[in-house]
């Protein structure tokens, strides 16, 4: 499918005297991977949270899917197939796997005038996402307490997907994650390249974001200074571009990311 999935033209956004978004232009394709770059305070997570509702943008417009939004929560947001995946891991530790999977979307079933919870159908549902994304757990009625970073940001992720995602926001997913849960989690975001579904992947680790980006989007103090093709630059020019904001694209292919 060719096309935009999402656009957002000339999204301005302040907080006061302090102008987090200074008409930012930003897309994502279908099926594309966008690496939203820049360190804190650029206005990553603001830009994101413009398009899934939580803020209202003081200027510019958004189109999703085709067609023009103004999402007035990120309930709505998600309605439209957008979910987010926010630092921290986003779980109730005390619930167990399968509780968590369908958190706040759970399958009922009737008895009598009652509505009861399905738990097999919870059970089985986890059981069968879990085992195609390959979490190694024991069981889904174990306490989400358990898991590790990587294993739980998994899990959100896979969650998304169960429920059919268009995009997948993935903010900071590897932070404060070991070596081998970093890489469990960079596998899984592949994995959705397979599926069709679009990802906004926001860190500020360039090396992370290179290596399954197919573009990447550059933020500084609000404003945008970089939006290039993975072939076009290599690590070193992202962080060159962020750092002294000179742009030296590499001057071959085999050079990029």
């Amino acid at each position: 499918m060719t096309g935009r999935l999402v656009e957002m033209r000339g999204i301005r956004k302040s907080f006061g005297h302090v102008e987090a978004l200074r008409g930012v232009d930003f897309d994502v394709g279908y099926g594309e991977i966008v690496g939203l770059i820049g360190d804190n305070g650029a206005g990553k997570s603001t830009l994101v949270k413009v398009l899934t509702g939580v803020y209202p943008p003081d200027e510019g417009e958004i189109f999703f899917d085709g067609k023009r939004v103004s999402f007035s929560s990120p309930a709505d947001a998600r309605a439209e197939g957008i979910e987010t995946v926010y630092q921290g891991y986003g779980v109730a530790e005390l619930l167990n796997i399968a509780r968590n999977f369908f958190l706040g979307r759970e399958p009922v079933k009737k008895f009598c005038v009652f509505k009861l919870l399905d738990h097999q159908k919870m059970f089985r549902e986890c059981s069968r996402i879990l085992s195609e994304i390959g979490i190694g757990v024991r069981s889904p009625l174990e306490p989400t307490g358990v898991l590790s970073g990587g294993e739980r940001q998994a899990i959100n992720i896979g969650r998304a997907m169960y429920f059919k995602a268009k995009l997948i926001i993935l903010d900071e997913p590897t932070n404060a994650l070991s070596v081998k849960e970093t890489e469990h989690v960079l596998q899984f975001i592949e994995r959705t390249r397979q599926t069709g579904t679009s990802v906004i992947f926001i860190t500020h680790n360039i090396y992370h974001v290179c290596r399954v980006a197919d573009r990447f989007v550059l933020l500084e103090r609000g404003k945008k200074i970089g939006d290039y093709r993975k072939d076009e630059v290599t690590p070193e020019d992202i962080i060159r571009i962020l750092t002294v904001g000179k742009s030296e694209k590499s001057r071959t292919q085999d050079e990029g990311c």
